[in-house]
């Protein structure tokens, strides 16, 4: 079993180069690769979500992709039990867990702990649609005033899925979910050794990778991705129909708007997400090598973190 239980971790903003960072570590380290993108969990989507390709996969192990169906409501809780497992099956082989994402709430949880809080049992996430297909998601954010305006002070009206998660969270327990997060952290890695590598690149630099990159997937078939969830006619609340791309195109799918203006959609709510990772990473999560540019393969970082593990 590996002894130093240690677990390399690269976070950074969408098109940073993290995925070809943390696979050139593995390779190097003897590791192997566990995502930690929200949408990357999808199998629906993997030219949206920028997921490794098959022959990446096929260079050093990859897990946690694809690994859900699109009506699937994942949660951090999910990932971080899976990722758990995961980390510890690699220590069990003597490999070296590589953790790499931009979702900057799983990495956070993985390292610092997570919230006592409670899911939301079937019977209250159908309650919970029930109650929003009857008055609407503006009504229960009014609810949710009512009866948590601690929490609804931090949740904008339109965040429909953490809206309801919140209201959820007090019609299953009776207690506000503000109160929950107040519990001391779970730790579910608490002999984890984590080593991070945090990518925080020029905006500008960014901005160009991220228009470069939602061409790219535009050319690759990431239409006929979400055209293929529009046949299936799921909820807007689920996750997957929030990833980048997904509803732009859907606007375009719908006779919204033009194909070039769904383009420069998805391109401009590409570069303002990379934006708000950016922030996050920024005064979330603690680095031991601070990378202040795109990774493009440099060598001497690699070499870096191999000397340093």
């Amino acid at each position: 079993m590996l002894e130093s239980k240690r677990v390399a971790v690269v976070a950074g903003p969408t098109a940073s180069g993290k995925s070809a960072l943390a696979m050139d570590i593995a390779l190097a380290c003897n590791g192997e690769v566990i995502n930690a993108d929200s949408m990357q969990v999808y199998k629906d989507i993997p030219i949206l979500s920028a997921c490794p390709s098959f022959e990446e996969k096929s260079k050093v192990p990859h897990h946690l992709y694809q690994i859900y169906d699109a009506d699937f409501q994942g949660t951090v809780v999910h990932w971080l039990n899976l990722a758990v497992e995961k980390i510890r099956d690699c220590w069990q082989r003597d490999k070296l867990p590589v953790v790499v994402g931009g979702t900057g709430l799983y990495i956070c949880n993985l390292i610092y702990g997570t919230t006592t809080v409670p899911e939301n049992n079937p019977e209250t996430r159908e309650k919970l649609f029930t109650i929003c297909h009857e008055i609407g998601s503006r009504n229960v954010y009014a609810k949710l005033q009512e009866v948590d305006p601690v929490t609804a002070e931090k949740i904008q009206p339109g965040d429909v899925s953490r809206v309801l998660r919140a209201y959820g969270v007090y019609l299953q327990t009776g207690i506000p979910i503000s109160v929950w997060q107040e519990k001391p952290m779970d730790k579910k890695l608490p002999d984890g050794n984590f080593f991070c590598i945090k990518i925080f690149p020029d905006k500008q630099d960014l901005e160009n990778r991220c228009f470069a990159r939602f061409e790219q997937m535009v050319q690759q078939g990431a239409l006929a991705e979400v055209v293929k969830l529009a046949e299936r006619n799921l909820p807007d609340t689920l996750p997957i129909m929030k990833a980048l791309g997904v509803p732009e195109l859907m606007k375009f799918i719908k006779g919204e708007c033009s194909f070039e203006e769904a383009v420069d959609l998805g391109k401009k709510h590409t570069r303002q997400y990379a934006k708000r990772q950016r922030t996050w990473f920024a005064h979330k999560l603690k680095a031991d090598i601070f990378l202040k540019d795109c990774y493009k393969g440099q060598k001497n970082l690699i070499n870096d973190v191999k000397n340093r593990l």
